[in-house]
């Protein structure tokens, strides 16, 4: 084996215990039972594995509905998301306009700004528009965090894929669009996947908007950072859990068109 190819296993083994390690620790603290986890010195494995701090926590006040706007909030978030994103970034990669760099450079001006610079305006033109506290407000103010990201990833895998393609198939008789969803579309779609993942987590994640924006209709990371000044161990390890899982299952459902686009092929 070459120096290189150590070189690499190694990279890859760090970096996957990197990632792995912390959702294996809060895994196995989220099943410990709670007096185990005050105990000192203890063992890394538990002595039983239970359920209580998880099905505890699942019946908090407001969790569940918590974990319903979460989900509701980054879906909504990856769809516009990607309505905005897909069509701008093809146009970036297509045509020719007046104010093209001045457009890209503006896109990647919108995330120079801290949000708590803008809290109060926020704040003042939601309930302006009456969607203060709202999933719909929440999930346009994530919208704004993850659309650069998205235009500028479209934009680079539109560019990747030859013109060409498109005029061949308009020369053969189809628009402009059925040329697009026949001969593009297809070579693009793991890059679209890309950007799903990216809007998904970005929403999922984002902790200070959501609790700025909502009152009553808060997501969960907004409604555990709310509790964070009276919890218990038991609490934080379900909760880290919990928010875990579905970014996981996302990850999960569009693995497939992810790993294809580096020429990986699963069965």
């Amino acid at each position: 084996m070459k120096k290189q190819e150590v070189i690499c296993y190694i990279a890859m083994v760090i970096i996957s215990l990197f990632v792995l390690v912390p959702i294996i620790l809060i895994t196995i603290g989220t099943f410990t039972p709670r007096l185990e986890l005050y105990k000192w010195p203890r063992g890394l494995i538990p002595s039983r594995f239970t359920s209580d701090s998880f099905i505890s926590f699942a019946q908090s006040y407001g969790v569940m509905n918590g974990l319903k706007n979460s989900i509701t909030v980054a879906v909504l978030t990856v769809i516009f998301s990607l309505l905005i994103g897909i069509p701008a970034g093809y146009s970036l990669s297509r045509f020719k306009f007046k104010g093209k760099s001045l457009f890209t450079v503006g896109v990647l001006t919108t995330r120079m700004f801290p949000i708590a610079i803008l809290a109060v305006p926020l704040v003042k033109i939601y309930m302006g528009l009456g969607i203060y506290d709202s999933i719909l407000g929440v999930a346009f103010i994530h919208t704004i965090f993850a659309f650069p990201f998205a235009i500028l990833i479209s934009h680079s895998i539109f560019a990747s894929v030859p013109r060409e393609f498109e005029e061949v198939a308009m020369v053969l008789g189809c628009s402009r669009l059925g040329a697009f969803r026949r001969t593009t579309l297809p070579l693009v779609a793991p890059g679209i996947a890309a950007i799903a993942i990216f809007a998904f987590i970005i929403s999922w994640n984002e902790v200070f908007a959501a609790t700025l924006l909502t009152l009553h209709n808060r997501t969960l990371p907004a409604l555990i950072v709310a509790r964070l000044e009276a919890t218990t161990l038991d609490f934080l390890f379900a909760s880290a859990f919990f928010m875990l899982v579905p970014c996981l299952v996302f990850i999960f459902i569009i693995r497939k068109r992810l790993l294809r686009m580096w020429g990986i092929i699963l069965r």
